[in-house]
């Protein structure tokens, strides 16, 4: 498989996955992805997750000699257990990074039960 073909493919992007008190919270680096370009879908228990990154062409007079990075497809799922807050995850992505905060749902949080 050539390079070119193996950017096709789709690449899993380096993921941390952290529980806080709170809800879950997954940081994802997918560097040269532009916010317009990453498609989140939640289908029943699957989270889904793609991006596409793009670079410019080089000029039509340059002859590229040596080339590390380019354009570039992600992909990752996740299966989502019933503690997660579905209708209220958010999402944001600054310099390559996307970070999803998906909420406990409240019949999951900690509490305290008072005595009468």
């Amino acid at each position: 498989m050539n390079n070119k073909e193996a950017r096709n493919v789709g690449s899993i992007p380096p993921t941390d996955i952290l529980e806080m008190e709170d809800g879950f919270h997954i940081i994802m680096d997918m560097p040269g992805v532009s916010p317009d370009s990453v498609v989140i879908d939640i289908e029943e228990s699957e989270l889904n997750i793609q991006g596409a990154s793009s670079y410019p062409e080089a000029d039509a007079g340059l002859r590229k000699l040596h080339t590390e990075f380019g354009a570039a497809r992600y992909q990752r799922s996740f299966t989502l257990s019933d503690f997660v807050d579905r209708d209220n995850v958010k999402a944001e992505l600054t310099n390559g990074v996307l970070r999803l905060f998906l909420p406990k749902a409240e019949a999951m949080k900690p509490r305290r039960i008072p005595i009468s």
